[in-house]
């Protein structure tokens, strides 16, 4: 049973960034959901296990309202891959009318020790990327160009780990494709070098013994490749917080996770004046408290990073071009 989301505050959503570029001539509306980690037999731990589905169903009913262009993920739609959290998932975002499109996060994928089968990468490639063409994709959508990246593994690839990488034949593609695309959005679920360095920087202030959450393996070749191509916009998820950063003329945008505090989602406007990031919330007000008080206490590490999104809700808009 899921309720709907009794709303206070802006209902178009608090201004989290607004962006020189992208740029297009017609104007795109995305929706972007990080980690909503649906579970439908658990409960407890800062992600809310036993909110997730409601959480999900208030940000689709609110997306629903939106004339978005299409819906976006990040990574992370399950709490580990489970099929029968998919196959819930996909009942919940049934009432979308745009197209829907995912890359998967590292709890998606085959992982040892896992006492499930997962999802095979084969079935979610055919679920969630245009018409089933598994990654790395390309969408169109409206004037952006969408490059979706698998930075989480297969059965074959990182099932030892929970870090990321980008495979050199995702490389050798955006080498092809990103010339060829005048408003590209670059997605993957990782974060660069900038981002994670964010984290190390809070520890290093405020919380010393806060575990480092899994980074991304040798990410230079990647950097590199999104700025000799310019591409202004990567969108990432993983940490559950909103923030951004930069390298070089490539701005990438964390988005907040819809399962735990801030417990939201984001509309993407771009336009010829450029781009425009809102948050949100998929949480009443009780909802939002409980969110972080759960955080809060659940760990170390969960106290670092839940700390580390209030401090970055407080700085809204986190970048103003």
């Amino acid at each position: 049973m899921v309720s709907p989301l009794d709303r206070d505050g802006p209902p178009s959503g608090l201004p989290m960034a607004r962006l020189a570029l992208p740029a297009t001539d017609d104007r795109t509306r995305l929706a972007v959901v990080a980690d909503p980690h649906l579970s439908t037999r658990e409960s407890g731990t800062s992600k809310l296990f036993e909110r997730t589905e409601t959480h999900v169903a208030n940000a689709v009913a609110d997306i629903a309202e939106r004339d978005v262009d299409a819906t976006l993920c990040v990574g992370d739609i399950t709490k580990d891959g489970e099929p029968w959290n998919f196959d819930r998932f996909d009942e919940l975002i049934g009432d979308l009318d745009a197209p829907f499109y995912s890359i998967p996060g590292n709890h998606d994928v085959p992982k040892e020790g896992y006492d499930h089968e997962n999802l095979p990468m084969g079935a979610f490639a055919e679920r969630y990327t245009p018409d089933g063409e598994g990654f790395p994709f390309h969408a169109e959508v409206g004037g952006l160009d969408v490059f979706g990246l698998n930075t989480a593994g297969t059965a074959d690839r990182l099932y030892d780990s929970h870090a990321g990488r980008v495979p050199p034949a995702h490389l050798d593609w955006l080498d092809e494709r990103l010339p060829e695309a005048d408003a590209p959005v670059v997605l993957a679920h990782h974060n660069l070098p900038a981002m994670s360095e964010q984290v190390h920087e809070h520890r290093d202030l405020a919380e010393p013994d806060m575990f480092i959450p899994p980074e991304m393996d040798d990410p230079e070749p990647f950097v590199e490749t999104l700025v000799r191509h310019e591409a202004p916009l990567l969108l990432t998820g993983h940490l559950h917080m909103p923030s951004a950063v930069r390298e070089g003329p490539v701005r990438e945008l964390m988005m907040p996770t819809t399962c735990s505090f801030p417990q939201g989602y984001c509309l993407v406007d771009v336009g010829p004046e450029g781009t425009e990031v809102r948050f949100v919330p998929v949480a009443d007000f009780e909802g939002t408290v409980a969110g972080h008080r759960e955080r809060a206490t659940d760990s170390v590490t969960a106290r670092g990073l839940t700390a580390m999104a209030a401090t970055r809700l407080a700085q809204f808009p986190l970048v103003e071009e």
